[in-house]
Parts: structure tokens; sequence; C-alpha cells
């Protein structure tokens, strides 16, 4: 490997050679079994004489540091050694703007418990590998890789005319390809959107509980964020503050209750936004997971004037550590979003956009949807039928017929002690707290369904109930 040894041409030069490279083996930084250049590498490299290079190698090999192989090189020997620590470096002076102290940075999610309702992923073994794996290989060709040039900030043209069109089909949005913007997830879209019409102190309002991600966002970028309570029709319209400059929403399955967004209530919020001059960001996280027949038109579809942003990811049907997603936008804020897009990152990996592409034109995505959909179907009929049981005496259920998860409301005094019990036991089930914006009285608690096997469902909800019962 190469190895960084800077001399100052005073003093022995191999001596230099020697302590720089014994501090790296001590300090980790050369670890065992790494290979070290070739004495005459090194030497080039260096600028210095090869038998400089020599000797400062057969000092270390004769201290035990390193090791020759003939015909193979030189290694660093496995020492019995301390676990390197960190370096320590000095602190520094700068420090940042006032907000970022209070905004977390959110924990991975570590290993799976033995009952897994934790929400935010889909079924990973669901996903087809093989399939994938092909089609991004594909994408590694020369031919396909072509110049290796960037393009344009709004993405792979052929994956926004797909989109659009699946969209057209499945959704009943009404967009063209030029108004389809390709994002590293649903988040980044969040914060285009803030970057293009958040002025500093503007104001933006979430449900109430709601997506934190999206509150920290634009807190972030300097807007105040206001929670508007949410009930069993979804957002409160009349609740809205009247100089909210944009609303953010997820209407086909809210983020953490489970309610739909009535249509009356996309009336009054579509009405609200032409007459406050605001825009609507329309969150259909995990839309594509519908159990019913019904199904209400998204707000994107009811709107005639241009105000909803309409924002999507494949993280639920795929996988989140893609990291893409998309935005529809009116094309009023094309130029300004495709900028904002630019010197944000310019533009989301390309392979993967032309790989997805493939996916959707072959038609993979709508059979793994449907295989998908089948499997979520199944664990969702199971847990409610759980919570419908025993369980009805201590949580009342949100109804619910999309998505990853199912919600229930507290009866009484509040689940926190048994949900710390829940953990001990095995069973990790989040209360809206811990995933939400904020909270409503009394508390949630939410189950995701998308980590844990249906026949585990059910030892895991009367682990649950005894945890509860014995509260």
């Amino acid at each position: 490997m190469d190895v960084a040894v800077r001399l100052d041409r005073n003093g022995i030069l191999a001596g230099q050679i020697y302590r720089q490279l014994r501090d790296a083996v001590l300090d980790g930084r050369l670890r065992p079994d790494e290979a070290l250049p070739s004495s005459r590498d090194l030497a080039e490299q260096l600028q210095v004489s090869r038998n400089t290079v020599t000797t400062a190698y057969e000092r270390l090999v004769a201290e035990g540091y390193l090791t020759g192989r003939p015909g193979s090189g030189t290694f660093v020997n496995a020492l019995p050694l301390a676990e390197p620590t960190a370096p320590v470096l000095p602190s520094g002076p700068l420090t940042p703007r006032a907000v970022w102290p209070s905004i977390p940075v959110p924990p991975d999610f570590g290993d799976a418990p033995e009952f897994d309702f934790r929400v935010g992923a889909p079924d990973t073994r669901l996903f087809p590998y093989a399939a994938w794996r092909r089609l991004l290989g594909n994408q590694f060709r020369p031919t396909a890789v072509g110049t290796g040039m960037p393009v344009e900030p709004a993405g792979h043209f052929r994956l926004r005319t797909l989109i659009a069109r699946h969209l057209g089909t499945a959704r009943s949005i009404r967009a063209n390809p030029q108004d389809v913007l390709m994002t590293c997830g649903v988040q980044q879209a969040l914060d285009l959107v803030g970057r293009v019409l958040l002025e500093p102190g503007a104001t933006a309002a979430i449900e109430n509980p709601g997506y934190e991600p999206a509150k920290l966002v634009w807190e972030a970028q300097g807007a105040r964020v206001t929670g508007v309570p949410v009930d069993e029709e979804g957002l409160i319209v009349d609740a809205l503050p009247a100089n909210a400059r944009l609303v953010y929403v997820t209407p086909s399955h809210q983020y953490p209750t489970g309610v739909a967004l009535s249509l009356r209530r996309r009336v009054e919020l579509l009405a609200w936004a032409r007459r406050h001059d605001a825009a609507i960001v329309e969150d259909d996280y995990d839309s594509e997971f519908r159990y019913t027949r019904q199904q209400l038109e998204p707000l994107h579809s009811l709107d005639r004037s241009g105000r909803v942003l309409y924002v999507g990811s494949f993280s639920k049907v795929l996988l989140p550590t893609l990291r893409l997603g998309f935005l529809i936008h009116p094309p009023s804020l094309r130029h300004a979003l495709h900028a904002a897009k630019f010197v944000t990152d310019w533009h989301t990996s390309l392979p993967l956009q032309a790989a997805m592409a493939d996916f959707l034109e072959q038609g993979m995505f709508t059979r793994h949807l449907r295989r998908v959909r089948r499997v979520y179907r199944q664990r969702h009929e199971r847990i409610a039928a759980a919570l419908a049981g025993p369980l009805s005496a201590y949580l009342r259920v949100v109804p619910s017929a999309a998505g990853l998860h199912l919600s229930a409301m507290v009866r009484g005094a509040t689940a926190a002690d048994a949900l710390v019990r829940a953990r001990a036991a095995g069973v990790v089930v989040a209360s809206f707290p811990e995933i939400a914006a904020a909270a409503p009285d009394p508390p949630g608690v939410i189950f995701g369904y998308g980590m844990i096997d249906a026949h585990r469902i059910d030892e895991g909800m009367a682990r649950l109930h005894h945890c509860l019962a014995t509260g």
C-alpha cells in the first residue's frame, strides 16, 4: 500500500524513514499483513537512493516490525499491541451555526431484535438481488458509461419518463418527464424544496404528530416550523397558520398515525393554499402498499393551480440504502430546483438511475411490487387481528389500509414502562415521541411490519400484551 513519509533533508534520511514507518505500525495506521511499497518504489517516491530505504527496512525487519517474504515483498508483522487509539487532534476555534447542536444525528438500526416491529424499512430479504446485480453490472460497461461526463441535474431522462408514466397509470398523476427531478431519497427532495421556497424566518407547517426529518431540514435552513394537529380525517386545515409558506403532508398514509386525509380535507387544503399563496409538499412515501381496492386520489392529481410538489421514493419498495427518490414539481419551479440540485450534488448516481430505468422498463418493478404487497398484506392482517384481541384493552388501533405500519393509541396511563419491559423481552415497538416530530395526548405506538416475518408476529404481540398486563 502507499505510505506517506516526509523527509526534512536534515540528518540521517534512513533514520527518518525508519521512525515514521515504526510509528505507523505502532499506532495502527499500518496493519498486520499489509504490504509496503518495494524499496525501489519508495526510493523513487522519496527521491532518495534505494540503499537508504533498504537500510530502514532492514532495521524494521530486524526489530520485528516488518517481515520480508522472498518473491512477495515486505509486510507488517502481527504484533501483540494494544488497540490503536484515535489521534488527539486540536478541537479548533470553529463553531457551527446555533441551530446545528440541537439537530440529532440518527443512529444506525443495529442488530435486529427477536421481534422486530421497528418502522422505516422494508424486508431486505425480498429484494431481487440477482436481477439488480445484472442490471447494475450492465451500467459499468464502456458502452454504458460513455464519456463519463455528468448529466443534467434533473437526472436520467429515460428514468424520469418511466416514472412519469408509472405515476400516471398507478396514481393518476399527470406529469411530464421535464417535471420529474431525481433525488438522493425523500430527505434531499425536502431539502431542495426548502432551499427554493423558504426564506430565512419563513413559516413551514407540518403535521403533528409528523415526520421529524422534514421539521429538522427546514429548521436547519432557518425556517420556523409549526405543528398542525391531525384527527381521524388527517390534517386539520382550519388550524394552519395563515403565514405558512408551505405545508408538508402525508395524505395517503399519515405518518405516524396511519390515517388517510379525507377527500373533504384534500379539497379544503388545496383551496387554503390558493388563498394564502402557499405550496403543498405531498409525501407519498409508502402508498404503493394499499390493501383495499378503494384509493383516494393524490393531492397532486386534484391540484389545478400548480401548488403541489409530489415527493416519492423507491426506499420502501426496494432498499432504503439505494437512496433513490424523485420530486414532481410545477414547471414554474423547474429552473430553481434544477439549480438547487446542481449546487447540492450536481446529480444523483447515474449508473443507479439507469439500472432503475431498466428495472421499470422490463416490468421487474411491477412484478416485485405485486409479490411484496402480498407478503406485507399478510403481516398487516396479523397485526390488526392481534390488536383487535386481548391487546384492545390497552391499545386502540387506528384504522389503516396502506403502508408498512399500523398505529395504536394507548388507553389510560402511558405505556412507556411497558415498552421498556417489552424491549427486555425482545420486542421492539416504538412510541410516537421516539419517531415523530411531536406526540399527541394520549400517546401512540407504531407497529412496523417491514422487517418481521408473519409467523413471528403472534408471539411478539403476546409478549407485548404480557408486558402491558403486568404493568
